[in-house]
């Protein structure tokens, strides 16, 4: 596919409206080009936020395509911070959410990003500054439930969002060692009482950011909502489990709500026009699963 045609596919993507002929054009030919012939540049994103993106990896790729990364989860963001809120990004990346949520809470807010990666760390500082985001506060640290020295591998730069410290056999792209913390020697007692989301994206440690944040959760806002991606297989290979994490939140009054994680490009235009909100789940947890913690007791989260 030529230059020229990609460029014209993309526009279409962003902007028509017939879903199958966009599913058809990103699974069968953009989502392979754009990897395989990867671009760097500067696109748009939700709110009039701007990234710096490279092509060969599939969070970028898809912000670059769709204009939106994880739109359901985005959908839920715009739908919960407002100006004055505090959140709280656990494996920010390279910073997609943290800069969305500096839109939304404004001057009077505050965004807390936390990202291990040294690499990613600096992506997410040229966000932050490229957006103007002065209510961001950066914290390049891994966090745990105690002081201790992690080490991450990230197995390929095709996915940078699997930059994890499950245990891999395999060859890797890049390692690294990073000093962990718990939340509570990470946040500020005012980020806690004033924080309306917490998000944690940690690749399978979601056990012991949450044994670490446990002892915030009765400090936070009743109507605070965390939101956790919980992977069971990798988990369980870190010894920790899915149904613990589960138990932590519900005894402090949580109750599980789940958004739809569908990667498959071919789903994501749909996704894109038609973002859903967190349903009531009461089932076990197979598979990576992304998972909302609300106070609400309800069928589903407004």
């Amino acid at each position: 596919m030529s230059e020229g045609l990609l460029t014209l596919g993309r526009r279409y993507v962003r902007d028509a409206c017939l879903y199958a002929a966009k599913e058809a054009l990103v699974g069968r030919f953009l989502n392979d080009a754009l990897r395989e012939r990867p671009r760097q540049r500067v696109a748009g994103g939700p709110l009039g936020t701007r990234f710096a993106l490279d092509t060969r990896d599939l969070i970028q790729r898809y912000l670059y395509l769709f204009g939106v990364w994880e739109p359901h989860v985005t959908r839920w963001l715009e739908s919960r911070l407002r100006p004055g809120d505090v959140m709280v990004d656990v494996g920010a990346n390279i910073g997609v959410f943290s800069v969305l949520a500096s839109r939304l809470v404004g001057e009077t807010g505050r965004v807390v990003a936390v990202e291990a990666s040294p690499a990613f760390h600096q992506r997410l500082l040229q966000h932050v500054e490229l957006n103007g985001c002065r209510n961001v506060r950066a914290v390049n640290a891994a966090v745990s439930d105690r002081r201790e020295k992690l080490r991450f591998v990230l197995a390929s730069s095709a996915n940078m969002g699997a930059n994890s410290i499950v245990p891999y056999e395999g060859p890797a792209e890049s390692s690294f060692e990073a000093e962990a913390l718990p939340l509570t020697e990470v946040l500020e007692l005012d980020e806690v009482v004033r924080a309306r989301v917490v998000k944690v994206d940690v690749e399978g440690a979601e056990g012991a950011v949450v044994r670490g944040l446990e002892p915030l959760l009765d400090l936070i806002p009743p109507d605070a909502e965390i939101a956790v991606e919980v992977t069971p297989e990798r988990m369980a290979r870190l010894g920790e489990s899915a149904e613990e994490l589960l138990g932590t939140m519900r005894r402090h009054g949580f109750h599980v709500y789940r958004l739809p994680n569908d990667y498959a490009p071919a789903a994501y235009a749909r996704a894109v026009r038609h973002p859903v909100a967190p349903v009531r789940w009461r089932g076990p947890i197979e598979g990576e699963t992304q998972l909302i913690f609300s106070r609400v007791d309800a069928e589903q989260l407004d």
